[in-house]
């Protein structure tokens, strides 16, 4: 039996990245909907991290042009890996130097959330946002799901809809509720710490650069162009170890602001001349330490009327720069599976088959290092000390390896550069749905 989506919108658990692209593609392909956002008060929070070519051209669909996100970003030139010892492992052109029809961003997380934002207000109007509400759990009906809701002042509600999305992170309540004995968060021992510190940008000026070994290890990239008085771009860092993990993650919260002195004995003698590895860690004015975190794949991303979008869905390591670009790719195809399948349970069906097994496999991939395992291969061949990396791991080899993580992660230049557009222009659902 139809129903009118004049009655019933699509609800939103979550107003990040994934759940503000998914509600902008929702307006665009004419699905109403409803985003509920725990936060009271949405700010720019968070620091750096890359857009792929995939994503961005997803951006651009959603009229987002590159004026946009150069206002927020920098468009990245280079994807580089360079040994311990100062010498070049690996390098390649990325985005529109590497012959991509759309480039490779370099942003901030907060800003890139608050242009979406806006647009989600200018778009869908205030009435489509709402803040201090999070989704606590769903119970569904043969035509409807209704969203549980708890509010900042601890009240509690309910919201009715077609269908529930539920895009609210690592912590997901309706995830949990959809998989009750789903196993704790995985960490595997490794240690970052993040900061933002002024510098001058290396190499090409727009270079993404990770220095050091497989467990050991510092990345770095601009996010901002340079000041034209002071040629000082805002330089996203994340320095890294990993550790035993037998005991866990002793620390009662994912996320503390932490002072220099605890980490950088890690890295003190890291000064290649073309980099100075501490100066750049004391630099920062703030620096926050995360473990390296994921969850165990789960078999399906829907229950019924109700789906797991972005980090809900498939949290991986932030070794391959497709967090954020994934969950837009998600909001994309779920956008394209209810323009084929209409609005209903067919449609997130169709979404799971398309994207839940291979990404689960690229959460394992990542896991397992993604294309940060060329320094794991060097560790393992030479020590990590090479004058000469042809003698090491052979160029043909090297390039294998990345063209193989490109392949699964979707961004294989060959396959996106003819792909048709996840959403044709134009095309809208009719206003029913099953």
């Amino acid at each position: 039996m139809a129903d009118s989506l004049n009655r019933r919108p699509v609800l939103i658990a979550g107003g990040g990245i994934g759940g503000m692209t998914l509600a902008l593609t929702l307006h665009q392909i004419g699905v109403p909907c409803v985003v509920y956002e725990a936060v009271a008060d949405l700010q720019p929070l968070g620091v750096g991290i890359n857009l792929q070519p995939n994503a961005v051209r997803e951006l651009h669909d959603l009229g987002f042009d590159n004026q946009a996100l150069d206002s927020i970003g920098i468009q990245a030139r280079e994807w580089a890996l360079v040994g311990r010892n100062g010498n070049d492992v690996y390098a390649e052109p990325r985005g529109l130097l590497a012959g991509y029809r759309w480039p490779q961003y370099s942003v901030h997380r907060g800003q890139l959330q608050m242009m979406l934002t806006r647009a989600v207000r200018d778009r869908l109007g205030p009435d489509a946002l709402s803040l201090g509400h999070r989704v606590t759990g769903y119970r569904q009906q043969q035509n409807a799901v209704t969203a549980l809701i708890e509010t900042r002042d601890g009240g509690r509600t309910e919201a009715d809809g077609v269908l529930l999305v539920a895009a609210d992170g690592l912590h997901s309540a309706v995830r949990a509720q959809m998989y009750p004995q789903q196993p704790p968060i995985q960490w595997g021992g490794a240690i970052m710490w993040r900061g933002t510190t002024p510098g001058v940008p290396i190499r090409t000026g727009a270079s993404f650069v990770g220095v050091g070994s497989l467990r050991h290890r510092v990345v770095l990239y601009p996010i901002s162009q340079p000041d034209r008085a002071t040629g000082l771009a805002t330089i996203n860092w994340i320095a890294e170890i990993t550790v035993d993990n037998a005991q866990g993650w002793t620390h009662g919260d994912w996320t503390r602001r932490v002072d220099l002195a605890d980490f950088i004995g890690h890295f003190e003698g890291w000064n290649y001349g073309w980099l100075d590895v501490p100066a750049m860690l004391r630099g920062a004015t703030e620096v926050f330490e995360y473990p390296m975190i994921d969850r165990d794949p789960v078999p399906s991303w829907v229950d019924g009327r109700v789906a797991l979008l972005g980090d809900a869905a498939h949290v991986m390591y932030p070794v391959g720069s497709n967090g954020a670009t994934q969950a837009i790719i998600d909001a994309r195809v779920l956008g394209a599976s209810l323009l084929a399948q209409g609005i209903g349970p067919a449609a997130l069906k169709a979404y799971d088959e398309r994207l839940c097994a291979d990404i689960s496999a690229l959460v394992l991939r990542n896991r397992g290092a993604g294309p940060f395992g060329i320094l794991g291969l060097v560790d393992d061949r030479c020590g990590g000390v090479f004058d000469d990396i042809d003698q090491v791991i052979p160029a043909a080899e090297r390039e294998a390896y990345m063209a193989r993580y490109k392949a699964a992660a979707g961004f294989a230049i060959e396959t996106l550069n003819v792909a048709p557009p996840t959403i044709a222009p134009g095309a809208r659902v009719p206003l029913t749905a099953g």
